[in-house]
Parts: C-alpha cells; sequence; structure tokens
C-alpha cells in the first residue's frame, strides 16, 4: 500500500512588509517563496517536502508538476533509491536540467522520506540509522545582515542570551564595513562565541585577500561562499593564501557529483548541502558519508520552513559527522513556525530531531490559503 498516486507541487509566496527587507550579498529581500510537494500513497498517506525556488518558483513548479511527476507516480514509496535514480537519469545526467531538476528532485525525495517515516510510524532520524541527540546550532538564516556594528552587536548578544553560542554574519558590504562590523561584535560577544560569516557570493579575490587578516584577528569560525558557486579556480587561489580561517560552501553545490569536485579541488574545508537544493534526504547522506571519508564535518545549509529545518536536524542526528545546524532566527519568516517549529533550542543552543513519525510536523493545508504565490523576482539587485 505504498505506491506513490499523486505528486504536486505547491507554490507559496509572501512579501516583506515596509521595515523588514534584510540587505545581503545578493541584493535586497521583496519577497520570499517556497514550493511545498505534497506525495500521496495509495494508503492514503501523505509526506510533505520542500523544494527550493532557486530564483523562479514556477519554472521548478512546473518542472514537477509535468516533467518528474509522470516518471514518479506509480513507484513504491520506499524506493527512494530508484526514484532517485530515475530522475537523475531522465533529467540531471542525459538532458542537462541541472539546478531547476535538482530543485524539483529534492523536495520530491523529502516528501517520500516523510512518508517512509509516516508508513513505518518512525520519525526519520531512526529510519536513517541515527538516534536522537543533541546538535549545535547556529543564530543565522536570512539575518544578522548589514546594519550599523552597535545594534548588529546588540542582536546578536540576544541570540547568545538565548543560548546560541555561534552566530552568522553577513558580509559583503566592502571591507571597510564588514571590518568594522566584525571587530565591533568580537569585543561585546567576547571570545567564547564561535562567530561564523557568510558573503553570498559577491567578493573578488582580491577583496577576500584584504579581510582575511581581519578574519583571522577576530577568529572567525569560516569564510562562507566568498565566490561564485562554479567559480573553482578563485577558491582554489584563496584557499593558498596564509590563513588559518576555513572556506565554506555547498548550499548552491548541486549532488555528490559536484561536492565530489569541491573536495578534489582542495579549496573547501566546510560542506554545507542545502536539502531542498542539493537532492534531498538521499543525496545529502551521500554527500555526508562522501566528505566524512576526508575527514570533514557536514553543516546542512537551511532554507525557508520548517520542513527543511526539521528534515535537517534529522539528517545531523543520523550521520557520523555531524556540524552546526543553521537555526533561522529572522525577524519575519512566517514559513519557519506555519507548520509549528521545525526546530527547538535548549539552554545551551542545541537542537533535537522531532519525535513524530516523519519529519514530525503535522501539516494543515489550510495553511497554504494565507501565501498565495507571488510570480517575479524575490531580491532587487543593485549594478
Amino acid at each position: 500500500m505504498s505506491r506513490i498516486t499523486s505528486v504536486k507541487a505547491i507554490p507559496l509566496s509572501f512579501r516583506l512588509p515596509e521595515g523588514k527587507t534584510v540587505t545581503l550579498g545578493i541584493g535586497s529581500t521583496i519577497k520570499r517563496d517556497t514550493i511545498i510537494v505534497r506525495i500521496e500513497t495509495e494508503s492514503g498517506v501523505v509526506g510533505y517536502g520542500e523544494a527550493h525556488p532557486g530564483r523562479s518558483p514556477g519554472a521548478v513548479t512546473s518542472l514537477i508538476t509535468y516533467t518528474l511527476a509522470p516518471l514518479v507516480v506509480g513507484m513504491d514509496a520506499f524506493d527512494t533509491n530508484g526514484v532517485w535514480s530515475r530522475v537523475h537519469k531522465m533529467q540531471l545526467a542525459s538532458h542537462g536540467m541541472g539546478a531547476g531538476a535538482s530543485l524539483a528532485l529534492s523536495g520530491i525525495d523529502m516528501a517520500l522520506w516523510d512518508a517512509r517515516g509516516k508508513l513505518c510510524k518512525q520519525p526519520l532520524y531512526k529510519l536513517l540509522g541515527g538516534a536522537s541527540k543533541p546538535i549545535p546550532a547556529y543564530a543565522g538564516g536570512i539575518a544578522l545582515g548589514y546594519q550599523p556594528p552597535q545594534s548588529l552587536a546588540e542582536e546578536a548578544m540576544q541570540y547568545i542570551r538565548a543560548g546560541y553560542r555561534a552566530i552568522k554574519l553577513r558580509l559583503g558590504d566592502g571591507v571597510a564595513n564588514d571590518t568594522a562590523r566584525l571587530t565591533h561584535v568580537r569585543s561585546v560577544v567576547g571570545d567564547d562565541i564561535d562567530i561564523l560569516t557568510d558573503v553570498n557570493a559577491s567578493y573578488s579575490l582580491d577583496e577576500v585577500r584584504r579581510l582575511m587578516p581581519v578574519l583571522e584577528d577576530v577568529r572567525v569560525g569560516w569564510l562562507e561562499e566568498p565566490f561564485a558557486c562554479d567559480n573553482f579556480g578563485a577558491y582554489r587561489a584563496a584557499a593558498a593564501f596564509s590563513t588559518r580561517v576555513p572556506l565554506a560552501a555547498g548550499e548552491n553545490h548541486y549532488t555528490r557529483y559536484e561536492f565530489a569536485q569541491l573536495l578534489e579541488e582542495r579549496a573547501v574545508q566546510v560542506f554545507q548541502p542545502d536539502l531542498s537544493k542539493t537532492g534531498g534526504v538521499t543525496e545529502a547522506m551521500r554527500i555526508a558519508a562522501l566528505v566524512s571519508a576526508w575527514g570533514y564535518k557536514v553543516h546542512p545549509h537551511s532554507s525557508a520552513t520548517g520542513i527543511n529545518h526539521a528534515a535537517c536536524v534529522h539528517m545531523l542526528a543520523a550521520v557520523d559527522n555531524p556540524g552546526y545546524f543553521e537555526a533561522c532566527v529572522s525577524h519575519y519568516n512566517p514559513f519557519r513556525d506555519m507548520f509549528g517549529p521545525g526546530f527547538q533550542t535548549d539552554a545551551s543552543g542545541c537542537v533535537k530531531p522531532l519525535e513524530k513519525p516523519g519529519l514530525g510536523l503535522d501539516i494543515d493545508e489550510a495553511v497554504f490559503d494565507e501565501f498565495a504565490f507571488i510570480d517575479g523576482p524575490g531580491y532587487v539587485v543593485k549594478f
């Protein structure tokens, strides 16, 4: 009774109200999008996943609805490897669909794992071979962005007082501005807090070279995505700098094949697959095993909704090389809690996987009506 009878993609959006826009290296947000993938089995069990919308949620939704769903309907929901391989062969490998197909497949795969857990009446981490354990989290998500150093430090201290032992600051606002923020925040939070940084692929090699001494002085835990995901040459060059600051990447790399290339380039030491982008739970587990063989931890990038957040914690509880969980602390993200909390931090800044079957969330589809899809770009970019 586990045969897949329907696959549906549901695009959702919300506009950011005045005063809630966040500016990052990739631009300023004006709305946020997500795609919920709903898979139903012949027994009536329904699984839900999250497919990252990229910059074109309508296109990814169409790809799921008209191209991938016909490939998947009729297959066994337990055959996650078979579903993954069929989609990969027909779309990623032979037709070069690349990132778009990977985003779409991610939502399908995640929904299948949710359905499998419900069919087995077990939480996802147990199906993956894991155990409930505390996972350290850092305060990140789309927040701690560009603002005056004093208010940035005040915001950081709010999260530290809540228990977080690590925070992630957004860089890419010019070396001078980045330096002022980093040095002030370090002076306020003290030496025991791990400061992580994310450039959102907006710096040149020269800017990274100029910033590196500051990162070392502030004792930054990692420098995330200083360059575009396909600029392997710049990553190699930056890795050759005499520095103790590791480079991080992975949220915009797809499938284990691109992570294998990152490893072979020997340019990245912090690996960040996004389960809603890189191929779902199935592929994220393969990536975790791959980087584990090189001695590295995996620190998944989290996306919009509690579905992906919950999946990340389950995955981290099941691998032998768990790193940080990225906790979304955005001041305005209705997607995060639309189905109830996908994660909860304890007094020590750690999270544990949810215990209900599958991903552990109770999805009320009536909530979808509150987030009617809005076509168009989600970021305003200044050139």
